[in-house]
């Protein structure tokens, strides 16, 4: 799959690239980002708070913080391989020297309320030596790598608020100072750091072992750490995708600090949706599809600790859910022109959330579906056994799916879709003839791609009433594709009260729909489940029940399909 050079989706390097190179050439020179500071040669989020106080002048308790930030990607890795990567020949050949070994000691801080974390924000205090540290960091709102990120020195292990209030919103400030800070968990971890420097960039790459600590609560540490230092952040992408030559590693963004918070809380990993897209109405169509790119993979990416650790079953869902938005922004990108690599992204994510859905629809099965119609029909015996059965395929799904996450093929995948993202490589694989398009006002591409997705759902839609339940699927299908077109390009009509309208009803319908559908894939998983004379008459019973709920379904499903149809559409001139 990977291209000789540890890549698997090169630049196509042809004339065609320097086209687009001159095109991107004018439209960074006639479009500065405001937002954006340029910091060592990568583009960082510097814009925490709306606040802008200054940094405080150096006190007693330390120097004055000095604004920074980060961009880094983890791969987290066996301990019992942490020398093999090591001695990958990419850090052979690139290493400045034999590097620098630390130990690390951390404590995290907040409120008794957590009011820092459920802000977005970290207070740190590291000790390496004789010196203390204090770091501020703040997550990035719609970047998967980036962070805001301010250090100052301070005298011990005991955080000084002084230095840090800077650099927390405004808005936060005062709580802070009525509601003192506590020790949450504490970090204990050996690092050698070394640093590696390639054409593209610099990168600091750290080897961290240890643990985290929160009460009587332990977590082993194991990862690597790239950190850029300068130059382009595809530069991160191109070592971790050599050092998955090594091994197994496992791409992340979670910190530390967001695993140290849930070891202290005792809560698996959160299982967040997707957060909201922000487009302004006059962005070319390239940053559009750069925003959106961006969204899809930040919302995978978070959504893969969850998946992993099982206990949360939103967790599998919600990659399934960051997989179909992907897929659905790699069609919507089609429509620019052939792009080639597109067809191999898909591949890779569709091969992903195929291995995925079963483990879904046996949660859907185990938590919603046996459970509600068990309490409704206590008469019926057979309800455990069927259950136990069940059980044991959802928990053969569950081992498929954590399988496919294992996977090589599954890092490659991740790392290569980042390195796509960040280098913007559908710039390089557009058609001479359709290039313009990357620079007319993506507004333009969103009325008439949300204007053909709308006559297709209405198309297969007509005659709602009398529709079969495989027409029905179609509509379902159209619909949901929709729905993520309308979520990543709606935000361009954001200040009409057409485009939240249209957007309420449209997921009302999907769920209509959707309800409807999850019937049909009970009958798929109750077939062959009941074998044993109990588990059959249980079976049956629910397959009783949703023909019977089928039926009463109907009349709001209808009710739901005239409201979506009236709704006005918000791309019209007339929005």
């Amino acid at each position: 799959m990977s291209a000789p050079d540890g890549n698997p989706f090169p630049k196509d390097r042809n004339k065609r690239a320097q086209v687009v190179t001159g095109f991107l050439r004018q439209r960074d020179a006639a479009e500065p980002d405001p937002e954006h500071a340029i910091v060592e040669g990568a583009v960082i989020d510097q814009t925490p708070s709306q606040d802008t106080t200054p940094a405080p002048e150096p006190s007693q308790s330390g120097t004055a913080a000095r604004p920074a930030g980060e961009i880094e990607l983890k791969l987290l890795v066996d301990a019992h391989r942490m020398a093999h990567f090591n001695a990958a020949p990419v850090i052979m050949a690139n290493a400045r020297n034999k590097g620098t070994r630390k130990h690390l000691k951390s404590i995290y801080y907040d409120t008794a309320e957590r009011l820092l974390r459920r802000n977005g924000l970290s207070l740190r205090v590291r000790q390496s030596g004789a010196r203390f540290v204090q770091t501020v960091k703040m997550d990035a709102a719609d970047d998967p790598l980036r962070r805001g990120e301010w250090e100052a020195s301070v005298s011990s292990l005991a955080p000084d608020l002084a230095l840090a209030m800077p650099f927390i919103p405004e808005k936060l400030r005062s709580h802070l100072v009525t509601q003192p800070l506590e020790v949450v968990f504490t970090a204990d971890i050996r690092r050698h750091a070394r640093m590696i420097n390639l054409p593209s960039g610099t990168v600091e790459i750290a080897f961290d072992q240890g643990e985290l600590t929160a009460g009587d609560r332990t977590l082993p540490v194991s990862e690597i750490e790239l950190e850029l230092k300068s130059g382009s952040a595809s530069t991160i992408y191109e070592v971790a995708l050599r050092l998955a030559e090594q091994g197994a590693v496992k791409p992340s963004i979670r910190t530390k600090s967001a695993r140290g918070f849930d070891l202290a809380a005792d809560k698996p990993p959160p299982a967040r949706r997707p957060r909201k897209l922000r487009l302004d109405a006059s962005v070319t169509l390239d940053e559009a599809f750069a925003t959106i790119l961006r969204s899809c993979f930040l919302h995978l990416l978070q959504s893969l600790p969850a998946a992993e650790d099982g206990r949360n079953p939103e967790g599998v869902h919600q990659l399934r859910v960051s997989l179909r938005r992907l897929r659905s922004a790699l069609d919507l990108m089609r429509s620019v022109g052939a792009l080639s690599n597109l067809d191999a992204l898909r591949t890779e994510a569709k091969w992903l959330a195929q291995d995925l859905s079963a483990a879904r629809d046996w949660d859907v099965f185990q938590l919603d579906t046996l459970p509600t119609i068990a309490q409704a029909c206590p008469s019926v015996a057979g309800f455990d056994a069927l259950g136990r059965a069940a059980a044991a395929r959802q928990s053969d799904a569950y081992r498929k799916a954590h399988d496919a996450l294992d996977d090589r093929r599954c890092a490659v995948f991740l790392i290569g879709l980042g390195n796509w993202i960040e280098t913007r490589g559908w710039r390089n694989d557009v058609a001479a003839e359709d290039l313009g398009q990357l620079a007319e006002p993506a507004v333009d591409f969103a009325q008439r791609i949300l204007s053909e997705q709308y006559a297709k759902v209405l198309k297969r839609g007509r005659h709602f009433k009398s529709l079969r339940a495989e027409e029905l699927h179609r509509v379902r299908l159209a619909t949901k594709r929709l729905r993520y077109l309308s979520e990543f390009l709606l935000p361009l009509y954001e200040d009409r009260k057409s485009a939240r309208r249209f957007s309420r009803r449209l997921a009302a319908l999907q769920e209509e729909l959707g309800a409807f559908n999850d019937m049909a894939v009970t009958a798929s998983l109750l077939d062959g489940l009941g074998t044993e004379p109990d588990s059959a008459i249980a079976a049956a019973a629910i397959a009783g029940w949703q023909a019977r709920a089928s039926i009463g379904v109907q009349p709001a499903l209808q009710r739901t399909w005239r409201d979506f149809t009236a709704a006005r559409v918000p791309w019209s001139s007339q929005g």
